[in-house]
């Protein structure tokens, strides 16, 4: 963990001994009593945490002190077709690492309807996961996450129009860059792609690809389907692939 986060409702009470914190803190990190840690609250600030008092049935008193801001969200809406649940919660992970405004699960025509079914979105999981790669990278937010039960439903509800100020999101100069990445027919690459002060909204379809339904409705809503290259790639691999070109584009590696 490179950092120690907490829930609100966490901020009051002490860790628990068997708490994955806790065990970190003691065991991995080695931290006494009196010692200091990083540490933050979900959706809040950053600063340090301190080691209060140590009870005997193992459970951990701390105290937090925090003063900064996290690190703004990068302006990029990914939606995916939904991966199989082993690739969800890898990919969800790492597009909480990367620090994107939000995230979007899509039905596809292609798609496997039963990943549609994965128990992360309902167990907890899927959460587990994103906070798991804000820890990754010393951040408190998350991104947005939705479920959408097609492509179509998500291109008639526009949540990119309606969330063009995601919170904590850097700033922009204009609409958002429409990209739908598509190996097979694509109108042109995504690295050739000329830079912009804008936000994007990237769109990964399922292992099987893109229809060519969903092309036309693409092209409709204003939609460029761009290269990744001339390999079939794993989802997840697309998306990381495809959010790291993106970020590059609109300035966002620094």
């Amino acid at each position: 963990m490179n950092i120690i986060l907490f829930e609100d409702h966490e901020i009051t009470r002490p860790l628990p001994r068997r708490d994955p914190r806790t065990l970190h803190l003691l065991k991995v990190l080695r931290k006494k009593t009196g010692d200091t840690f990083d540490a933050g609250v979900l959706e809040g600030k950053l600063g340090r945490g301190r080691i209060e008092a140590l009870e005997p049935d193992g459970s951990l008193w701390f105290s937090l002190d925090l003063g900064e801001p996290p690190p703004p969200r990068v302006p990029i809406r990914v939606a995916v077709g939904f991966p199989r649940p082993i690739q969800l919660r890898r990919l969800l992970r790492d597009l909480s690492n990367l620090g994107i405004a939000a995230a979007d699960l899509l039905g596809t025509d292609r798609g496997e309807k039963s990943y549609r079914d994965t128990k992360l979105l309902v167990d907890g999981g899927a959460r587990a996961a994103l906070v798991e790669g804000a820890v990754q990278a010393r951040d408190t937010g998350l991104p947005r996450l939705s479920v959408y039960p097609s492509l179509d439903a998500w291109l008639a509800e526009k949540p990119w129009a309606s969330s063009a100020a995601e919170p904590g999101a850097a700033p922009v100069s204009a609409g958002p860059l429409l990209v739908a990445a598509d190996n097979v027919r694509p109108e042109g690459s995504l690295a050739r792609f000329p830079a912009a002060n804008r936000a994007f909204v990237l769109t990964i379809g399922p292992e099987r690809g893109w229809s060519d339904r969903e092309r036309q409705i693409f092209a409709a809503a204003g939609f460029t389907r761009l290269s990744l290259g001339p390999r079939a790639l794993r989802t997840e691999t697309a998306c990381t692939a495809a959010l790291i070109l993106a970020m590059e584009k609109i300035g966002a590696l620094g």
